[in-house]
């Protein structure tokens, strides 16, 4: 299957290609060690850029195309922007947000939907329960079922349609690719990563899914932090930095780390993705080769201690014990 191509672009269309996995067994980034003996690893990619965008670690495949999953979400709420959306504060953040399905993020899905005279049964996002666990166990307890606004991307899902009903594009067919608002948000992917996108999938939300290497991913969160500020690019960084708790949830790494380490953007993805950008210009992205979200949060401590970032929030990312008969006998730790 090729990319599709943005209009305008002169681009020729290409393959993508089948994997991205190397012959060569990635370097292992974390180890899962119980009672002193290491049981499991975690291999995977990892690149850190400087304050000037330069490569300065490099561990794996960094130049091979990766789905970055939801970490492509700051860039396709940016793509809405640029479509004429007008979205700001606490909206453009869950526009961008893998939110955990608390109460304060499904109240406010609903009322975008109403602001925007839509109806819930537009969302093509699937029914799903809340991403965090704590919120799930009470969901399932007051009786609640799957539902399509209780899903992690309902938040990026309304912003599309809502863009698409503004436009007067066709609704029910805004996650084709081919779709006026995917070519624009293929369009932003290139141009925050620098590269061509390589493959074009379809994320578990539904919605496309744009592969770009783990480079071109640190350099498009770089690109949204240095950016102009009235930018959409700049807009949906500032959001995400001032509304946290909308982008994840009350109990999430991205959240913790945006809000204590002043202008950091941190956005997480499934199949264990990760990109961070300082305000500065440092970055880093990395993904576990298995997928392993319980790996994210070693090895982004660690990630975050090359970038000089310290303090009590990156020992609480960090935190992965292991249990034994209900005790801590263990840890998944760095092996960087």
């Amino acid at each position: 299957m090729s990319a599709p191509q943005p209009s305008g672009s002169s681009q020729p269309s290409r393959p993508a290609p089948t994997s991205a996995l190397s012959p060569v067994a990635p370097p292992v980034l974390a180890e899962v060690v119980r009672s002193g003996f290491v049981e499991g690893r975690h291999r995977g990619s990892l690149v850190v850029l400087g304050a000037d965008g330069a490569v300065e670690l490099a561990l794996g495949e960094v130049t091979a195309p990766v789905f970055p999953r939801s970490s492509n979400k700051p860039m396709q709420a940016a793509g809405a922007l640029r479509a004429g959306l007008d979205l700001a504060g606490e909206r453009l953040a869950l526009a961008a947000a893998s939110h955990s399905g608390e109460p304060f993020h499904r109240d406010l899905v609903r009322k975008m939907l109403d602001e925007h005279g839509l109806d819930p049964a537009l969302l093509q996002c699937p029914p799903d329960l809340p991403l965090d666990t704590e919120e799930r166990e009470t969901y399932l307890a007051s009786g609640a079922v799957p539902d399509r606004l209780t899903m992690n991307c309902s938040g990026k899902h309304t912003a599309m349609l809502a863009v698409c009903a503004q436009r007067g594009w066709p609704l029910e067919s805004y996650l084709e690719p081919e779709h006026p608002l995917q070519r624009i948000i293929h369009r932003v992917v290139e141009d925050a990563a620098g590269e061509p996108v390589a493959a074009v999938g379809t994320d578990g939300c539904g919605a496309p899914l744009m592969a770009i290497t783990l480079v071109g991913l640190a350099r498009a969160f770089r690109a949204f932090v240095r950016a102009e500020p009235g930018t959409a690019e700049r807009r949906v960084a500032d959001a995400m930095r001032a509304h946290p708790e909308y982008v994840a949830g009350s109990r999430r790494a991205d959240t913790w780390l945006m809000r204590e380490v002043p202008g950091t953007l941190s956005k997480m993805g499934a199949e264990a993705v990760q990109a961070v950008a300082l305000p500065d210009g440092r970055a880093l992205a990395f993904k576990a080769e298995d997928g392993a979200t319980r790996a994210l949060g070693p090895v982004l401590a660690r990630a975050l201690t090359l970038l000089g970032v310290e303090g009590p929030v990156v020992d609480r990312i960090g935190r992965a014990p292991l249990l034994g008969g209900g005790r801590e006998v263990g840890e998944i730790r760095a092996a960087f």
